[in-house]
Protein backbone atom coordinates (compact mmCIF):
# COMPACT_ATOMS: atom_id res chain seq x y z
CA UNK A 1 0.00 0.00 0.00
CA UNK A 2 2.80 2.42 0.92
CA UNK A 3 4.63 1.60 -2.30
CA UNK A 4 1.54 2.37 -4.37
CA UNK A 5 1.04 5.66 -2.53
CA UNK A 6 4.65 6.71 -3.11
CA UNK A 7 4.39 5.80 -6.79
CA UNK A 8 1.17 7.84 -7.07
CA UNK A 9 2.73 10.88 -5.41
CA UNK A 10 5.84 10.60 -7.58
CA UNK A 11 3.63 10.47 -10.67
CA UNK A 12 1.80 13.62 -9.58
CA UNK A 13 5.08 15.43 -8.96
CA UNK A 14 6.53 14.40 -12.32
CA UNK A 15 3.37 15.42 -14.20
CA UNK A 16 3.35 18.80 -12.49
CA UNK A 17 7.01 19.34 -13.35
CA UNK A 18 6.61 18.39 -17.00
CA UNK A 19 3.46 20.40 -17.63
CA UNK A 20 4.84 23.42 -15.77
CA UNK A 21 7.63 23.37 -18.34
CA UNK A 22 5.03 24.39 -20.93
CA UNK A 23 4.81 27.89 -19.44
CA UNK A 24 6.72 29.83 -22.08
CA UNK A 25 8.46 33.00 -21.01
CA UNK A 26 8.91 35.89 -23.44
CA UNK A 27 12.66 35.40 -23.07
CA UNK A 28 12.39 31.75 -24.11
CA UNK A 29 10.27 32.63 -27.14
CA UNK A 30 12.72 35.38 -28.11
CA UNK A 31 15.58 32.88 -27.87
CA UNK A 32 13.70 30.43 -30.09
CA UNK A 33 13.06 33.20 -32.61
CA UNK A 34 16.72 34.19 -32.63
CA UNK A 35 17.95 30.61 -33.03
CA UNK A 36 15.28 29.18 -35.33
CA UNK A 37 13.66 32.13 -37.07
CA UNK A 38 10.62 34.37 -36.87
CA UNK A 39 8.14 31.68 -37.92
CA UNK A 40 9.28 29.34 -35.13
CA UNK A 41 8.74 32.17 -32.65
CA UNK A 42 5.29 32.84 -34.08
CA UNK A 43 4.34 29.18 -33.66
CA UNK A 44 5.51 29.27 -30.03
CA UNK A 45 3.45 32.41 -29.37
CA UNK A 46 0.40 30.86 -31.02
CA UNK A 47 0.82 27.76 -28.83
CA UNK A 48 1.07 29.86 -25.68
CA UNK A 49 -1.99 31.90 -26.69
CA UNK A 50 -3.97 28.75 -27.46
CA UNK A 51 -3.12 27.23 -24.06
CA UNK A 52 -4.14 30.40 -22.25
CA UNK A 53 -7.47 30.66 -24.08
CA UNK A 54 -8.23 26.94 -23.62
CA UNK A 55 -8.00 27.00 -19.82
CA UNK A 56 -11.68 27.86 -19.30
CA UNK A 57 -13.15 25.72 -22.08
CA UNK A 58 -15.10 22.50 -21.56
CA UNK A 59 -13.08 19.31 -21.91
CA UNK A 60 -14.69 18.55 -25.27
CA UNK A 61 -13.69 21.97 -26.55
CA UNK A 62 -10.17 21.57 -25.16
CA UNK A 63 -9.82 18.35 -27.12
CA UNK A 64 -11.02 20.02 -30.30
CA UNK A 65 -8.86 23.14 -29.98
CA UNK A 66 -5.66 21.26 -29.14
CA UNK A 67 -6.26 18.62 -31.81
CA UNK A 68 -6.88 21.25 -34.49
CA UNK A 69 -3.85 23.32 -33.44
CA UNK A 70 -1.29 20.53 -33.76
CA UNK A 71 -2.84 18.97 -36.85
CA UNK A 72 -1.76 22.10 -38.72
CA UNK A 73 1.86 20.97 -38.47
CA UNK A 74 3.55 18.82 -41.11
CA UNK A 75 4.13 15.08 -41.02
CA UNK A 76 7.90 14.53 -41.23
CA UNK A 77 9.81 11.26 -40.95
CA UNK A 78 12.31 10.86 -38.08
CA UNK A 79 15.12 9.77 -40.39
CA UNK A 80 14.70 12.82 -42.61
CA UNK A 81 14.22 15.20 -39.68
CA UNK A 82 16.57 13.87 -36.98
CA UNK A 83 18.78 11.32 -38.72
CA UNK A 84 17.62 8.46 -36.47
CA UNK A 85 14.99 5.78 -37.01
CA UNK A 86 12.84 6.64 -33.98
CA UNK A 87 12.94 9.78 -31.85
CA UNK A 88 10.10 11.13 -29.70
CA UNK A 89 10.19 14.92 -29.66
CA UNK A 90 9.15 17.27 -26.91
CA UNK A 91 6.35 19.67 -27.90
CA UNK A 92 8.99 22.41 -28.16
CA UNK A 93 11.07 20.47 -30.68
CA UNK A 94 7.90 19.61 -32.61
CA UNK A 95 6.94 23.28 -32.92
CA UNK A 96 10.43 24.50 -33.75
CA UNK A 97 10.72 21.98 -36.58
CA UNK A 98 7.12 22.66 -37.68
CA UNK A 99 6.46 18.95 -37.88
CA UNK A 100 7.19 15.41 -36.83
CA UNK A 101 5.80 11.90 -37.08
CA UNK A 102 2.70 10.37 -35.48
CA UNK A 103 4.27 9.99 -32.03
CA UNK A 104 5.16 13.67 -31.98
CA UNK A 105 1.60 14.75 -32.81
CA UNK A 106 0.18 12.54 -30.05
CA UNK A 107 2.78 13.55 -27.45
CA UNK A 108 2.32 17.28 -28.07
CA UNK A 109 -1.45 16.94 -27.68
CA UNK A 110 -1.03 14.85 -24.52
CA UNK A 111 1.19 17.32 -22.63
CA UNK A 112 -0.76 20.35 -23.86
CA UNK A 113 -4.11 18.92 -22.76
CA UNK A 114 -2.73 18.13 -19.31
CA UNK A 115 -1.40 21.69 -19.13
CA UNK A 116 -4.83 23.17 -19.90
CA UNK A 117 -6.52 21.09 -17.22
CA UNK A 118 -7.51 17.70 -18.63
CA UNK A 119 -6.70 15.05 -15.98
CA UNK A 120 -3.80 12.83 -17.03
CA UNK A 121 -5.70 9.66 -16.11
CA UNK A 122 -8.18 10.43 -18.91
CA UNK A 123 -5.45 10.53 -21.56
CA UNK A 124 -3.38 7.74 -23.08
CA UNK A 125 -0.80 7.59 -25.81
CA UNK A 126 -2.01 4.61 -27.81
CA UNK A 127 -0.10 2.48 -30.27
CA UNK A 128 -2.29 1.05 -33.01
CA UNK A 129 -1.90 -0.61 -36.36
CA UNK A 130 -3.15 1.70 -39.11
CA UNK A 131 -4.82 -0.92 -41.28
CA UNK A 132 -5.15 1.27 -44.38
CA UNK A 133 -1.39 1.81 -44.35
CA UNK A 134 -0.38 -1.56 -42.83
CA UNK A 135 1.97 0.12 -40.38
CA UNK A 136 2.38 1.04 -36.72
CA UNK A 137 0.85 4.35 -35.71
CA UNK A 138 0.32 6.37 -32.52
CA UNK A 139 -2.77 8.35 -31.54
CA UNK A 140 -3.96 10.06 -28.38
CA UNK A 141 -7.05 8.61 -26.72
CA UNK A 142 -9.35 10.31 -24.21
CA UNK A 143 -11.50 8.43 -21.68
CA UNK A 144 -14.33 10.55 -20.23
CA UNK A 145 -14.73 7.81 -17.60
CA UNK A 146 -12.56 4.74 -16.91
CA UNK A 147 -14.97 2.41 -18.72
CA UNK A 148 -15.98 4.78 -21.51
CA UNK A 149 -15.25 4.14 -25.16
CA UNK A 150 -12.29 6.44 -25.80
CA UNK A 151 -12.23 9.29 -28.27
CA UNK A 152 -9.36 9.23 -30.76
CA UNK A 153 -7.24 12.29 -31.56
CA UNK A 154 -5.27 11.52 -34.70
CA UNK A 155 -3.13 13.31 -37.27
CA UNK A 156 -4.35 11.02 -40.08
CA UNK A 157 -8.02 11.82 -39.51
CA UNK A 158 -8.77 15.37 -38.32
CA UNK A 159 -12.13 14.39 -36.80
CA UNK A 160 -12.29 13.33 -33.14
CA UNK A 161 -14.25 10.08 -33.20
CA UNK A 162 -15.04 7.25 -30.77
CA UNK A 163 -12.69 4.30 -31.12
CA UNK A 164 -15.65 2.18 -32.20
CA UNK A 165 -15.91 4.37 -35.31
CA UNK A 166 -12.24 3.96 -36.21
CA UNK A 167 -12.32 0.53 -37.83
CA UNK A 168 -9.12 1.51 -39.63
CA UNK A 169 -7.18 1.35 -36.34
CA UNK A 170 -6.30 -1.84 -34.46
CA UNK A 171 -5.19 -1.06 -30.87
CA UNK A 172 -2.02 -2.68 -29.53
CA UNK A 173 -1.12 -1.00 -26.24
CA UNK A 174 -1.47 2.35 -24.49
CA UNK A 175 0.30 4.27 -21.75
CA UNK A 176 0.54 7.54 -19.88
CA UNK A 177 2.60 8.87 -17.00
CA UNK A 178 0.90 6.47 -14.59
CA UNK A 179 0.73 3.12 -16.36
CA UNK A 180 0.95 0.79 -19.34
CA UNK A 181 -2.01 -1.19 -20.71
CA UNK A 182 -2.37 -3.96 -23.27
CA UNK A 183 -5.20 -3.22 -25.65
CA UNK A 184 -8.56 -4.90 -25.26
CA UNK A 185 -10.77 -4.14 -28.24
CA UNK A 186 -11.72 -0.44 -28.15
CA UNK A 187 -11.81 -0.26 -24.35
CA UNK A 188 -9.34 0.56 -21.64
CA UNK A 189 -7.38 -2.71 -21.75
CA UNK A 190 -5.43 -4.59 -19.08
CA UNK A 191 -2.83 -2.77 -17.00
CA UNK A 192 0.54 -4.54 -17.19
CA UNK A 193 2.85 -2.14 -15.35
CA UNK A 194 4.38 1.30 -15.51
CA UNK A 195 5.25 3.35 -18.57
CA UNK A 196 8.86 3.51 -17.36
CA UNK A 197 9.30 0.20 -19.19
CA UNK A 198 9.34 2.22 -22.43
CA UNK A 199 12.84 3.54 -23.12
CA UNK A 200 11.73 6.27 -25.52
CA UNK A 201 9.20 7.53 -22.96
CA UNK A 202 11.88 7.75 -20.27
CA UNK A 203 14.17 9.61 -22.66
CA UNK A 204 11.40 12.06 -23.57
CA UNK A 205 10.60 12.76 -19.91
CA UNK A 206 14.27 13.45 -19.18
CA UNK A 207 14.31 16.13 -21.88
CA UNK A 208 10.98 17.80 -21.17
CA UNK A 209 11.95 20.19 -18.32
CA UNK A 210 14.95 21.53 -20.24
CA UNK A 211 12.78 22.65 -23.18
CA UNK A 212 15.85 22.23 -25.40
CA UNK A 213 14.80 22.12 -29.09
CA UNK A 214 17.92 20.36 -30.30
CA UNK A 215 18.39 17.17 -32.28
CA UNK A 216 19.64 14.03 -30.50
CA UNK A 217 23.38 14.05 -30.12
CA UNK A 218 23.71 17.70 -31.19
Amino acid sequence: MLGRLLAFLLGLLLSATLTAALDLSSEWIAAIEKQHGIQAGERARAWQSMMESAQDLSEDDKLRVVNDFFNQLRFLDDVALWGVSDYWTTPFEFLVKNGGDCEDFAIAKYFTLIHVGVPEERLRLTYVKALDYDQAHMVLTYFATPRATPLVLDNLNPHILPATERADLQPVYSFNGTGLWLAKSAGSGKRVGGAERLDLWRDLQSRMPSMAPDAPGR
